[in-house]
């Protein structure tokens, strides 16, 4: 079944290139919707059907490449799971969002149906070596996404800039993969054999180079400070969707990256090194606030809080694995918090990005200062942006007050300075967004001229239901979270075990 959940997207992208060029855009559309929530239908029966303290469930093996100790071997567990189901929900609310886009519309389909077969098989990889190919697949299909369906002239060198320095990243992983290798008696890339050996426990430098490799390729990909350089261009010249998807399913490949290989294949390096991890954690947490704090363009700021907001997760990670002044209930909240935090980041991060495509797609510019008294004209965009934004801020009552809650009460005991200094980015985050929804929506009306006809429309059917999905899901996580972490909190307290060995 897991097989199914994630080769589905790809089989109907196969079924749409076989049907006639002149079928018309709106079936298109439609197609993908169906095919979506088919999707999303079949993550729910997963879920449902998942025994919480079961372990790795839905595990499927097949022959590969096994010469080179290289399998087709799946599965899911409380890390995986959630980031499956928010792929699917995802996706979903892109297929809805997308329903005017009118551009070269069978390809744009079929490529939002590939990346989500990517996004899917990623989180449900266990082999290394499948792990990198659908690691690889990504950059490739969102390459095309941004030069493509880019918004700005600049899109092509974004694009360009996206797919150098990420697969660069991901030469660095292949490296640190083949060390594992390389170090595992019998070879074998597979995840579950090489944690269960533990290869490098002892190797010293060597395993300390195998986890800078590894961790090189997945900071790139979290994005983390001062890996985080592509970020800014490639969101600001991506469609509203790609952004979407890059910030909701694609940044998650990196931090769950950590949690599924860094730490339980490498556990005495990451115990070495976990202050280091801890502080790079905090410090894109505070610097991916502060620059977003000084934009003036609406997407771009976006863009710098997802920064900050997976600078939470690597803090916790790197708390996890300090086991001096700590416990273990305590480093399994942080990696409960982490987990938490990458579902919450793409349900509200998400949200934000397809709200900024409405925003440039009725003025024609995010220029921040281009706008002013947006509520009087548009009220439903208005308080739906606002409902993000302050989600996005970590208000309780949504799903970023309950991770950040998680994450600092977790690190806390450990890495007590890296923790206070990222409390600040807190302050800043709220600070950033109120002063992008006074700029924007109160005040004397201002409209940007490059309006064509002199008068912003309200959110559109197709644009407050996939927002409103997003926030929706985000809101009962905050309210009543107790679902999803009873998914999560037994593969959290695993994971720290491994990790304490």
């Amino acid at each position: 079944m897991l097989s199914v959940v994630t080769f589905w997207p790809l089989l109907v992208c196969a079924v749409l290139l076989l049907l006639p060029r002149t079928l018309p855009d709106r079936a298109y559309h439609r197609i993908w919707i169906g095919a979506t929530a088919a999707e999303l239908a079949l993550v729910v029966a997963l879920w449902a059907g998942f025994d919480t303290g079961g372990g790795t469930q839905y595990e499927q093996r097949a022959r590969w490449i096994p010469g080179a100790g290289v399998g087709y071997h799946v599965g899911v567990d409380g890390l995986s799971l959630p980031l499956v189901a928010l792929t699917s929900l995802l996706f979903l609310a892109v297929a809805v969002f997308s329903a005017r886009e009118r551009r070269r519309v069978r390809s744009y389909v079929c490529l939002f149906l590939f990346l989500q077969t990517v996004g899917t098989g990623l989180f449900t990889a266990l082999d290394l070596i499948l792990f990198f190919v659908y690691f690889d697949l990504s950059i490739v299909g969102m390459f095309f996404v941004i030069a493509g369906w880019g918004d700005g002239e600049r899109a092509r060198a974004a694009a360009v800039k996206f797919f150098l320095y990420t697969f660069l990243g991901s030469l660095a992983l292949l490296l640190g993969f083949i060390g594992l290798y390389l170090a595992a008696d019998p070879h074998t890339f597979d995840i579950v054999d090489l944690t269960r050996g533990n290869p490098l426990a002892g190797r010293g430098t060597y395993a300390g180079l195998v986890l800078l490799a590894i961790g090189a390729g997945l900071a790139v990909k979290t994005p983390t400070v001062p890996f985080h350089t592509w970020l800014p261009p490639a969101h600001t010249e991506a469609p509203a969707a790609g952004s979407a998807i890059l910030a909701g399913v694609l940044l998650k490949m990196g931090t769950y990256g950590f949690v599924r290989i860094a730490m339980p294949l490498l556990p005495g390096s990451w115990r070495q090194y976990a202050l280091t991890i801890a502080v790079a954690g905090a410090v894109s947490v505070v610097y991916g606030a502060l620059v977003a704090l000084a934009q003036t363009d609406f997407k771009r700021m976006i863009a710098y809080t997802s920064v900050n907001h997976m600078g939470y997760v690597v803090l916790a990670v790197g708390a996890a694995g300090t086991l001096a002044g700590t416990d273990a209930q305590a480093r399994s909240l942080a990696v409960t918090g982490a987990v938490t935090q990458m579902v919450s980041h793409g349900l509200i991060t998400g949200a934000l990005f397809l709200l900024a495509g409405v925003l440039h797609d009725r003025g024609r510019t995010y220029a921040m200062d281009a706008y002013s008294g947006l509520a009087a004209h548009t009220p439903r965009f208005a308080a739906v942006t606002a409902v993000a934004a302050f989600a996005a801020l970590g208000i309780p009552g949504f799903s970023g007050f309950v991770a950040e809650f998680q994450i600092l009460t977790g690190s806390l005991a450990s890495q007590a300075v890296a923790t206070a200094v990222a409390l600040t980015g807190i302050l800043i985050t709220a600070a950033l967004f109120l002063t992008a929804l006074r700029r924007m929506f109160f005040g004397a009306p201002r409209l940007p001229p490059t309006l064509p006809d002199g008068a912003l429309t309200d959110l559109r059917a197709t644009e407050t239901w996939s927002t409103g999905l997003l926030l929706a899901v985000a809101l009962v996580i905050g309210v009543a979270p107790r679902w999803l972490l009873d998914v999560v909190e037994p593969a959290g307290r695993t994971l720290t075990g491994l990790v304490a060995r």
